[in-house]
């Protein structure tokens, strides 16, 4: 029998009514295309970066209120390649229940408001038998990092199967050791969930992402939970990206006090795309 994650926090990270979660991912992705737009001075198509397809993202996994226009940022520019993309690999740290490893969950599909998602169970055998890999149902049922990438990626893509990992206690290499069994080709896209830095006041934010951009746009890990609360798996696909010779774009960075929360205590947003060498130039938290 076929066991489905239902969503955790639909209704509260995101709306949980089917067409009105549609309309709002419709609007933040028509938001941040009119945005990369604007910044490419009305012709998108003369940008290398928006014409081919990124092997990874990373975005943030706010509420929608908060982060939605940053990961948006970062989404829409799967447009032109939501046929190719048939698998996701989707990486965020653990909120609620710690684990060692990388927790795979015990259902055969993930759902929200928009629907069913299928996992790889191909992709799952591959990766299931490794020390650091677990499974673990307690660590997936109220984990929201995942989650809220969901209706994004059911928006854009059109048919794709997901690995979803949720990583707690892991080294870099144990986690760069996954995605490189799974890298896969052009079908294959790496997601990896992770907000910056958290609860700092707006402008001692700002200086801390500042820094932590500039780290993973130089490919430099070792990034701590301060700096990222998805520290972990972005210092494993970091190395991951590095010895793919992926090249980092940064696509949006703001913070929670750039868009609906107080300036005195703010959670950091930024996504970035990445691509491979050969096909580019150079709730709040």
């Amino acid at each position: 029998m076929e066991k489905i994650r239902p969503p955790a926090v639909a209704g509260a990270f995101y709306n949980s009514q089917k067409q009105r979660l549609q309309n709002d991912v419709n609007a933040l992705l028509q938001m941040a295309r009119s945005q990369a737009e604007k910044d490419n001075d009305g012709a998108p198509d003369n940008d290398t970066n928006n014409r081919t397809s990124p092997k990874a993202l990373i975005v943030p996994h706010a509420g929608y209120i908060y982060s939605g226009q940053t990961a948006a940022a970062a989404y829409v520019r799967l447009s032109a390649v939501s046929h190719t993309i048939k698998r996701v690999i989707l990486l965020g740290p653990v909120h609620r229940v710690a684990v060692r490893g990388l927790a795979l969950p015990e259902a055969s599909a993930f759902a929200t408001p928009l629907g069913e998602i299928q996992l790889d169970q191909n992709s799952i055998a591959a990766i299931e038998k490794l020390p650091q890999v677990v499974v673990s149902p307690a660590v997936h049922a109220d984990e929201h990092s995942l989650e809220v990438q969901l209706p994004f990626l059911q928006s854009v893509l059109d048919d794709f199967q997901l690995v979803p990992l949720a990583v707690g206690d892991a080294t870099a290499e144990e986690v760069a050791e996954v995605l490189d069994i799974l890298w896969g080709g052009p079908e294959t896209l790496i997601v990896i969930s992770s907000d910056l830095s958290h609860f700092l006041p707006y402008h001692s934010a700002k200086t801390v992402d500042a820094e932590t951009v500039d780290n993973i746009l130089k490919l430099d890990g070792g990034l701590s939970h301060k700096q990222a609360c998805g520290g972990t798996p972005v210092n494993g696909f970091i190395l991951a990206a590095r010895q793919h010779h992926l090249q980092p774009h940064l696509l949006d960075l703001r913070n929670s006090g750039d868009t609906a929360g107080d300036k005195s205590r703010v959670v950091g947003y930024a996504s970035f795309a990445f691509n491979e060498e050969s096909a580019g130039a150079n709730y709040e938290h």
